[in-house]
């Protein structure tokens, strides 16, 4: 097997576009079809584990916590010691980590299966941008991260629909064993297909890594427990206190070590710090709306699970026909008309939802908004890979790609527990009205979230002349956009 490394590698591509295409795209359905095939089991795992929102909001967060928070470990590790290598060890965690969600008989287990499941997403999910990435000249590659957008965007179709299914027919422990064969035959064609590459070799961040994790961890926590314990309470108080000077250590750690987890030079160009900020708002309002708005689909609208998944297509469904297309057009006209296109949908379609939703609210007058979302939410997947790619140089893929992930499902913790936390404080599950009593003002604050995203779209460097050596036209980012264009 040929090993390739960031120095010694092709200028353009490294590995086999072909194989590499299929077997990343087909992990990162895998992987983001894990993150929404949950959603429409949420209220069976609820009652048959005997436990409340707060609860099932853990069976969410336990994932994307540890997906979070790790991300930016696997990928300053995969760039060391070989991305192929990292890739496969994470495909094989996360096949294993979702027998184990399947075999569990208590919220505990379940909790404790799915943050190794996050684990095994956070080797993964970047790894699949950044070995894609590679395998494509930078005259296709946004072609190629459109097409690997649409298949994440598949995943997210599916996801709910599939969860619907699973629980309707069998029982909620299937969605979790339907990753297994499905992991045990990438993780075959993995080994023999993927080109071993690595990134810029350094000290893993050791300090970086323990500092951010808890701090994150911290903060989720104290959200979550705020709205039963009291904010004033002194468990709330001290983990939430705790978590912020472990964020502000890590930040000030992060700026004087010789080898950082999270370069913040990086945070100096400004198309990478625009297109993260976009990640953090975009996550946090809209995986937090979605995570309530498929409870209330059952709930409040008596759907069964896959009733509810059926109907969360015409939000889903949107984003497998959007992505592509949002992909295509950042080779064409820039990601920035895009990008704002995309959050201003998403912020119409959060804002309808927050005014129509009661509860005798038919599904019929959701429908609008669930077409805003998805279109919104797959004009944004298919451009901000290429537009974070191009930001940065070829041996900083790596880690550019784990830090937008990161903070992407940072977005997407906090969300789901802010929003959480918001319809706790107003309302609950006992009755329908009272769950939307509680949505409504989780809505509000997520189209704000989105909204304000949308604005800071606008900060997006605008788009410069065709190169005349590929014919196609760069964002003016980083000094890898010449060092690609000169190739």
């Amino acid at each position: 097997m040929a090993t390739v490394t960031a120095e010694s590698a092709p200028p353009d591509t490294i590995g086999r576009p072909g194989p590499t295409m299929a077997i990343t795209s087909l992990a990162a359905f895998m992987v983001s079809l894990d993150q929404l095939v949950v959603t429409t089991a949420l209220p069976t795992i609820r009652d048959e584990l005997h436990t409340d929102i707060t609860g099932v909001g853990w069976v969410v967060n336990a994932y994307t916590l540890t997906f979070a928070v790790l991300l930016l470990t696997a990928a300053a590790v995969a760039d060391r010691f070989g991305r192929r290598r990292l890739f496969c060890l994470g495909l094989g965690l996360f096949t294993a980590a979702s027998a184990a969600a399947a075999l569990s008989t208590g919220i505990g287990a379940l909790i404790a299966a799915r943050a190794l499941q996050g684990l095994g997403a956070a080797i993964v999910l970047p790894l699949t941008l950044t070995i894609l990435s590679a395998a494509f000249p930078p005259q296709k590659r946004g072609a190629a991260l459109g097409a690997w957008g649409a298949v994440a965007g598949l995943a997210v179709a599916c996801g709910p629909v599939v969860g619907g299914f699973l629980t309707g027919i069998a029982s909620w422990q299937w969605i979790f064993w339907i990753n297994v064969p499905i992991g045990v035959v990438l993780l075959a064609f993995a080994v023999r297909g993927l080109t071993e590459s690595h990134g810029a070799s350094g000290r893993l961040d050791l300090v970086g890594t323990g500092a951010i994790s808890l701090g994150l961890l911290g903060v989720v926590f104290a959200i979550v427990r705020g709205p039963d314990e009291g904010w004033a309470s002194a468990e709330v108080l001290a983990s939430g206190l705790a978590g912020l000077v472990l964020i502000a250590g890590f930040f000030a750690w992060e700026a004087r070590t010789a080898s950082p987890m999270l370069p913040l030079r990086l945070f100096r160009n400004r198309t990478f710090s625009v297109v993260n900020a976009l990640s953090l708002l975009m996550f946090f309002g809209m995986f937090g709306s979605i995570f309530l708005v498929t409870q209330y689909l059952q709930t409040v609208q008596g759907s069964s699970p896959l009733g509810a998944g059926v109907k969360m297509l015409s939000w889903t469904g949107m984003v497998l026909f959007a992505a592509p297309l949002g992909g295509a057009l950042s080779d064409k006209i820039g990601g920035r008309p895009i990008l704002l296109a995309a959050l201003g949908l998403q912020s119409l379609g959060l804002l309808w939802l927050a005014l129509f939703v009661e509860a005798d609210t038919s599904y019929a007058a959701l429908v609008p908004a669930f077409v805003c979302n998805g279109i919104g939410m797959g004009l944004y997947f298919g451009p901000t890979g290429n537009i974070v790619m191009g930001a940065v140089q070829r041996a900083e893929e790596g880690i550019a790609s784990g830090a937008n992930n990161a903070i992407r499902e940072l977005g997407g913790v906090l969300g789901v527990a802010v929003l959480t936390s918001v319809f706790a404080a107003y309302g609950s599950v006992d009755t329908d009205q009272q769950f939307a009593d509680g949505l409504v003002p989780a809505l509000w604050l997520g189209m704000a979230v989105v909204a304000a995203g949308a604005v800071t779209a606008a900060l997006l460097p605008g788009r410069r002349a065709a190169d005349p050596a590929t014919g196609t036209a760069t964002e003016p980012t980083a000094p890898a956009a010449a060092e690609h264009s000169a190739v």
